[in-house]
């Protein structure tokens, strides 16, 4: 038995078929060609599909299946081959639709030398917001996508996270009525995902019909109402996630933890109609993502709760054997200053002894010189001829002779 982790639809997307078409493509078709006029690539081939309002539609696919195609055509920046495309009842060149629509592409196309602040007012003022407007939903943009702290920072510094942050909020900044996202969540850590992923939710309750174009089935699964998985340039699947994804053929039950006797009984009344071979036990689990928030969360409340006892940064009195009242002691610098090293042999110093300064200056005046001794043989001095210079250092130092 396992469990299946469900997104509530949006109020607007639970019965999509009641509402007004937004986007609405027929037979579309484009090839790109060389400068020889040749064909070069098939990028979308003859696809049909509606977007209705308040839907959250996923265009999926791997890598140069077509899905950025679509959205750039959607967009009315490349021209079908043939097809016919309407965005709002109109074609996608319409500059009336045009202010409708808020896009953010794969890549953050952004002026590395402005600021956030004066990123959110450069888009504003082409939609030819009022200043008023602009900077009131800059703030709050910024707010929202977590930049605020870095709105004087140019962009051009900005990691590749942070540009998506802004490239969100430049494509808000008009409050479109569709909002186009390919790859939102490229570079953005699990609780940026997860922030995005709850602001599409928001949007769709909103009203606002958005289509998100990701090779990320995590994000689309999430979020999605509807889906397309593109291959080739052609779809090969389309309709609602939960028919999709839905397993006819089984049946899950998820229950509270039963006692062993009860699970026997329960065992057994499935085996009189099933092979004990397919019944399948399972103990429910939720996914990485649901896991590593939770985590998160839990270290954030913690570290709210312990936060008085962990900001000091100062060693406590006891450990820098502070006296009560004293000064405190620079414990660290006096445990790491070099110290004088003593010479192996060192030997107790004894005390002085008070000295005679007429005995030490008598001792201390230089002799007349010597008369030279005869020539001869070297030998040591005698040991006896040492005795008066011995008794004078010892009356000089007080001692007994």
């Amino acid at each position: 038995m396992t469990s299946a982790k469900q997104t509530p639809l949006s109020p607007l997307a639970a019965n999509p078929s009641t509402h007004e078409v937004i986007v609405s493509v027929r037979g579309l078709t484009k090839v790109f060609k060389d400068f020889w006029g040749r064909s070069k690539a098939r990028a979308v081939d003859n696809v049909d599909f509606e977007v209705r309002q308040g839907e959250v539609f996923g265009l999926l696919g791997p890598n140069g299946s077509g899905k950025s195609t679509t959205v750039k055509l959607l967009l009315g920046l490349l021209y079908p081959t043939r097809g016919h495309i309407e965005v709002f009842g109109h074609s996608p060149r319409h500059v009336a639709t045009k202010s409708r629509i808020g896009y953010l592409p794969e890549e953050s196309y952004l002026y590395r030398y402005l600021n956030s602040g004066e990123t959110l007012n450069f888009f504003g003022n082409l939609f030819r917001l009022p200043r008023s407007d602009r900077e009131n939903r800059s703030a709050q943009l910024l707010e929202m996508v977590g930049l605020n702290q870095a709105k004087l920072r140019a962009v051009g510094e900005f990691s590749k996270g942070m540009q998506r942050r802004i490239g969100l909020a430049q494509a808000l900044i008009n409050d479109p009525d569709l909002v186009i996202l390919d790859e939102p969540t490229s570079g953005l850590d699990p609780i940026g995902c997860r922030e995005v992923k709850d602001l599409i939710i928001a949007l769709a309750r909103r009203g606002k019909t958005v289509i998100l174009s990701s090779h990320l089935l995590a994000d689309v699964e999430d979020v999605c109402d509807r889906v397309v998985i593109y291959y080739g340039g052609k779809i090969q699947a389309m309709g609602k996630l939960k028919d999709l994804l839905a397993t006819p053929d089984a049946i899950q039950i998820t229950t509270p933890a039963l006692p062993r006797a009860t699970m026997e009984r329960v065992l057994q009344i499935i085996r009189q109609d099933v092979a004990e071979s397919k019944v399948r036990i399972d103990t429910p689990t939720q996914n990485l993502e649901s896991y590593f928030l939770s985590v998160v969360q839990n270290a954030r409340r913690a570290a709210a709760e312990t936060s008085g006892a962990m900001s000091g940064a100062k060693v406590a009195p006891y450990l820098r054997g502070d006296a009560p009242g004293a000064a405190p002691d620079k414990i660290l610098e006096r445990l790491t200053a070099p110290q004088p090293s003593a010479p192996a042999s060192a030997q107790p110093v004894a005390p002085l002894v008070p000295v005679d300064e007429q005995k030490l200056e008598a001792l201390t005046k230089p002799e007349p010189p010597a008369a030279p001794a005869a020539p001869g043989p070297s030998h040591a001095t005698p040991a006896e001829d040492l005795e008066p210079a011995n008794e004078k250092l010892a009356a000089l130092l007080g001692k007994p002779k």
